[in-house]
């Protein structure tokens, strides 16, 4: 990639704001530009983007770039940046290398930060990217709020436990910042649906209507071939393009998520979230390919194992529940050396489901519980069920720094369940430290 790319401006006012998410309910939002979500970010393959943050909350924030694979002193945590203090400015300025549905969102005092809205989409287009009729960036979200719309405060013990248990998973459920949008799509034409899942916790097993979609696109880009499916687990953290269309004219059906079973206190049920309109018949310039891209793979399925990464949960005096990797929490892990493929194995021996993030890098699922998985994909995010063994293969290239690995449920990531690693050139000295800056504040 040049280095004389063009570069692409953006100005995010971090704020405090009125935000109306129905007529005639509103919430004290905290957010980019005085908009829930934050704008849109756009920018072309191989752009250089430049985004100034200005901060005017009454406490510091980080703003991280999920999914760009970016310099590390660029991706937003605590362990590569002084936080952006109130007002304070800060400029993030990257290439982005890929083509896909990222996002960015707070990375600091996230429990509070993402609950009230601190993120938005970050949407990187590339000239080879399959003809749509329109296209339409979805982020799931919801709050948890009081009869009188404040953001709840758990006060006593039961409650604040199967928070921390569970994850904040509220009843006001949004799409785009707003309850119950209709979402309109013409007769007989095709779209691509970007979706974003930024909620704190909540599992959305996409359903519209039992009609089939067909998945393009997940964390890293196109996949290889299309996808044609009439449900889709989009777990916190993970984004999914899907071509939808085309319809018939005058039809009408729900955006639905179907009930997960994540093993939380809370019991899972269907909800919908939004509503879908087919308008009047246009004719459709749509050509979507049935290859989307070609994925070489990085490594066999049978690939020798490097590292072993262990989720679990334990009991705390102090806190009620740890969540753990490798049996303790905000873990700093032994460093990667730049060029050496990684093959780690992610086991998950707890009774609950846990989403994997890995920041500034693209992994590939090699196996689930000793099975290839549908279809080959990038990833950065993947869910591991109870009980469930996931190998993946992913290779650091020339950009070392401290990187971060953990939970994206994000009362699970704040209570332990992450860990920092460094990645380094293999021929220059290294001395390996205990010191776990990067935690969550």
């Amino acid at each position: 990639m040049q280095s004389q790319s063009k570069a692409v401006e953006y100005l995010l006012e971090a704020n405090e704001f009125n935000w109306e998410i129905a007529p005639g309910k509103t919430v004290k939002a905290w957010g980019f530009n005085n908009q829930l979500p934050g704008p849109v970010l756009r920018a072309q393959r191989g752009e250089t983007l430049s985004v100034k943050v200005k901060n005017n909350l009454t406490e510091p924030t980080i703003i991280h770039w999920h999914g760009i694979r970016l310099p590390a002193a660029m991706d937003g945590t605590g362990g590569v940046q002084k936080p952006i203090e109130p007002g304070e400015e800060f400029e993030y300025k990257f290439i982005v290398p890929d083509a896909g549905t990222f996002w960015y969102h707070s990375h600091y005092n996230e429990t509070v930060q993402l609950e009230r809205g601190m993120y938005g989409a970050l949407i990187v287009e590339d000239k080879t990217d399959p003809v749509f009729d329109g296209e339409k960036v979805i982020m799931i979200d919801d709050m948890k709020l009081t009869a009188d719309l404040e953001f709840t405060k758990p006060s006593w013990s039961l409650p604040r436990l199967i928070e921390r248990h569970d994850g904040r998973q509220g009843d006001t459920l949004l799409i785009n910042g707003k309850e119950d949008p209709t979402i309109n799509i013409h007769a007989g034409q095709a779209e691509r649906w970007r979706f974003i899942n930024s909620s704190s916790a909540r599992y959305f097993k996409l359903y519209l209507g039992g009609k089939t979609f067909r998945i393009i696109g997940t964390d890293g880009g196109l996949i290889e071939k299309p996808v044609a499916v009439t449900e889709a687990l989009i777990t916190p953290g993970e984004r999914l393009d899907i071509a939808v269309g085309a319809f018939e004219e005058g039809e009408t059906f729900n955006l639905n998520a179907l009930s997960y079973n994540r093993s939380t206190f809370l019991r899972s049920k269907t909800e919908t979230f939004a509503k879908v309109h087919v308008l009047k018949a246009k004719s459709s310039v749509a050509m979507i390919p049935e290859t989307l891209r070609v994925i070489e793979p990085l490594a066999p399925q049978d690939a020798p194992v490097q590292r072993k990464v262990k989720l679990s949960v334990g009991p705390s005096l102090k806190n009620g529940l740890d969540f753990l990797v490798n049996n303790d929490t905000h873990v700093n892990d032994k460093p990667v050396k730049v060029g050496e493929l990684q093959v780690w194995e992610i086991n998950n021996v707890s009774l609950m489901d846990h989403p994997f993030h890995l920041h500034g890098f693209f992994f590939q699922v090699l196996e689930i519980n000793g099975k290839a998985p549908e279809y080959k994909a990038w990833k950065d995010t993947i869910n591991l069920t109870p009980r469930t063994k996931v190998k993946i293969a992913w290779m650091p290239d020339d950009r070392p720094g401290k990187w971060m690995y953990h939970c994206h449920i994000v009362e699970h990531h704040a209570a332990g369940m992450m860990a920092n690693f460094d990645v380094i050139d293999g021929t220059k000295e290294y001395v390996h430290t205990t010191d776990t800056q990067c935690h969550v504040h």
